[in-house]
């Protein structure tokens, strides 16, 4: 069997939330997952898309193995920049050259659409991806924190009063 990357149709997606799902549970977070295949088939390919991405599909099964999902931000510094959302292989395909290959997609994406920049985040403790991104040439960013505000708190945002 081989593999090829291509990008993502809307008949993917199904693998593609199980891949989700599936790096959900290695990151112990399974319980955060709240998006559906077909949430994501609105999100990406309505009249607005979302996001893009790509897949590592084997031939001749086209059994899903990896995926890429990937986004567009402005940096007010670098202007148009591609975000790497997730970049997943199954468990049982790690260590086979996949990863790479879809990280091929994903610069080759930025490359193609202009970009200036292109970002991501890895866990800490998650030595696998580092080690990987290091192999790369990538430069891994340890000042920068992460800020967030879930569903929940933006309901319940004060707006015109500071919080502090």
């Amino acid at each position: 069997m081989s593999v090829i990357i291509r990008k993502g149709t809307a008949a993917d997606l199904p693998a593609a939330h199980r891949l989700i799902v599936e790096l959900a549970i290695y990151e112990k977070a399974e319980h955060e997952v709240i998006t559906t295949p077909e949430q994501m088939l609105q999100d990406g390919f309505g009249d607005r898309p979302a996001y893009g991405f790509y897949v590592a599909a084997l031939t001749p099964t086209n059994q899903i193995v990896g995926m890429a999902l990937y986004y567009t931000r402005y940096s007010t510094w670098k202007g148009r920049c591609l975000y790497l959302e997730d970049l997943i292989v199954t468990q049982d395909w790690r260590g086979k050259g996949i990863g790479k290959l879809l990280f091929d997609a994903i610069v080759r994406e930025c490359l193609e659409q202009n970009m200036h920049m292109l970002t991501w985040q890895v866990l800490d403790w998650n030595t696998p991806a580092i080690e990987f991104y290091k192999r790369l040439g990538a430069h891994l960013d340890a000042e920068w924190l992460n800020g967030k505000l879930f569903r929940h708190q933006l309901e319940q945002w004060t707006f015109g009063h500071p919080r502090a």
